[in-house]
């Protein structure tokens, strides 16, 4: 794919001060074949790590079971979730749902079911042929109206999405400066035109003008517009970096449109974490029913009341935790399996396209390192339970210079987990290491290298969310043109648009999301690249090299 004057794979990139992928540092990384004998002698490194260091590279081969001790902490999870589950449905009370039919009975001093009542040991539906009425009532109705509507623009547009989101790919691969300057001017024109858009229709309707007066029309109106200056700002500040981002993005866009499957595996994935939602929601419907009726005082008089039973309570907590981690597990596995198939896209010798490199990427998945992402995953669910805690703790206006102290330190320890987790899932998918040694390699890795674990370009995801809010918004002008042109809505058509708007923007987060995971994957790529002296991809290279070394170091581009 490179030309003759390219380097090619596996060639030292400071041989000559002319060539062609030359940082554009203040000076370049070094090469260990140039580097001062006397800072040989004085560096801590010894030559086994050195080896070490420079083996690191994507493993192809057969890949060791790491971290079982989580997988197996995981898998008692689950196992203990449902076989609870299991046990709520077999011995669930039926007299939950007709507890109305109970009194008490002061000669035994128990609650006992009145001979009289027609209740039976199933749920209650005396209002059945009600129930059943509306609903045809219902049905009937939302072949017309509102209901009729949104369901058919929901419809459409889920099918449209993915036409869309093709399209978005391929407009990012090949047209990224394009697309992004078009979209820039949209990111204050759109704010600035709801804003005033909403404050004189609120004016003109009288229902909306008597409900919100003009002082709080005029104040969030003002509010609105402090946002979007805030939203200036932060353009300005990062212009530096926008065509720097515009590389990045289109890099990463070929990378995945080179990919195509991912397209494909990860909704598999998020469906997978569904399916497997189902049950743990039944078990948790029919733990409630685990119990018994009991007599219950209250001011003298005894009345019959619900007591579920003792274990209820923690099996409502075990499934909860096991949702949350699931879903924490989830995440990882899909940044595993996106990190896994990019590595071996970028690795590849000769432009060649490897074969199965998502089934081996999944493989590896749900094997070796199932562990290493139980552990991964762990690790997140456990910070943002603590970051809720400390969030919790603010709102509910805890004072005095103990929690001041405390949630600092909270947060300077939490900021350390992040900056260790960062990259440790994309250097795991590649190595098939342990999580705490890909977490110790990565960031001596960037260290080395002088590259930063936390800052990648952060601008890049606010960038691609600008654009797919100002693509959404334009989705959803247009759908509220056609509602109001061809059918009677009325008001109800915005109410359609914004759902419609919602959906489209649900999608393209999505595609962003994994678009944020393929610029994660390639710059660990590159950065065992420029550990290795070595170039794989050299197109990646001549948009990488061009990174700051930290937020303050702002590097002029050729």
């Amino acid at each position: 794919m490179a030309s003759s004057e390219e380097p090619t794979k596996s060639s030292n990139l400071y041989d000559t001060p002319s060539s062609p992928t030359q940082p554009l540092l203040s000076k370049p990384y070094p090469s260990p074949s140039i580097e001062d004998p006397q800072q040989q002698q004085s560096s801590p490194l010894s030559d086994s790590d050195r080896t070490q260091f420079l083996q690191i590279a994507y493993n192809f081969g057969p890949r060791p079971f790491k971290d079982l001790p989580f997988l197996i902490l995981f898998i008692l999870f689950s196992i203990s979730t449902f076989g609870f589950g299991i046990f709520s449905i077999f011995h669930h009370n039926s007299n939950f749902s007709s507890l109305s039919s109970f009194s008490y009975d002061p000669t035994s001093s128990s609650c006992v079911k009145n001979p009289i009542s027609n209740h039976g040991s199933f749920p209650n539906f005396s209002g059945d042929s009600k129930f059943l009425g509306s609903f045809l009532n219902l049905s009937s109705s939302s072949s017309s109206g509102f209901e009729r509507g949104l369901i058919w623009v929901l419809v459409i547009t889920f099918i449209l999405s993915l036409p869309i989101v093709w399209g978005v790919l391929l407009l990012l691969k090949h047209y990224t400066k394009q697309v992004v300057y078009v979209s820039l001017p949209f990111f204050i024109v759109i704010p600035i035109g709801i804003n005033v858009y909403w404050f004189v229709a609120c004016t003109i309707s009288s229902s909306c003008s008597t409900s919100l007066p003009l002082a709080y029309r005029i104040l969030v109106m003002l509010f609105v517009f402090l946002v979007i200056g805030v939203i200036v700002w932060i353009i300005v500040i990062n212009w530096h970096r926008i065509e720097l981002t515009i590389h990045i993005i289109g890099i990463a866009s070929d990378a995945l449109s080179r990919n195509l499957g991912l397209f494909g595996v990860v909704p598999c994935l998020k469906l997978g974490l569904l399916a497997y939602y189902v049950p743990i929601v039944v078990f948790l419907v029919f733990a409630r029913y685990n119990g018994k009726i009991v007599p219950r005082e209250s001011k003298g008089d005894y009345h019959c009341a619900w007591k579920q039973d003792s274990w209820v309570a923690a099996y409502y907590a075990l499934a909860i935790l096991t949702m949350l981690w699931s879903a924490t597990v989830m995440v990882e596995t899909k940044a595993y399996v996106v990190s896994g198939t990019i590595a071996q896209w970028y690795f590849s010798k000769d432009d060649s396209t490897p074969k199965r490199k998502i089934r081996s990427s999944l493989r590896n998945a749900f094997g070796p390192s199932a562990g290493t992402i139980c552990f991964s995953g762990l690790i997140i669910f456990v910070v943002r339970m603590v970051r809720a805690a400390v969030d919790s703790a603010r709102q509910e206006g805890a004072t005095g210079i103990v929690n001041v102290v405390l949630r600092c330190c909270v947060n300077v320890f939490m900021a350390a987990v992040d900056f260790l987790n960062k990259f440790t899932v994309n250097f795991a998918a590649i190595t098939g290491e342990a999580y705490c040694t890909s977490a110790r390699m990565t960031y001596e890795l960037l260290k080395r290298n002088l590259l930063s674990a936390v800052f990648v370009e952060t601008i890049s995801t606010r960038l691609l969310g600008g654009i797919i809010f100002v693509l959404s918004a334009v989705y959803a002008v247009v759908v509220c043109a056609i509602l109001n042109g061809v059918t009677n809505l009325g008001v109800y058509s915005y109410y359609v648009s914004l759902l419609a708007w919602l959906l489209l923007i649900i999608v393209l987060g999505f595609f962003v999301h994994l678009l944020d995971d393929v610029i994660d994957t390639i710059y660990v790529c590159y950065a065992i690249d420029r550990d290795r002296a070595e170039v794989n991809k050299p197109e990646v290279h001549n948009v990488y090299v061009q990174l700051p070394i930290s937020r303050s170091i702002r590097t002029p581009l050729v």
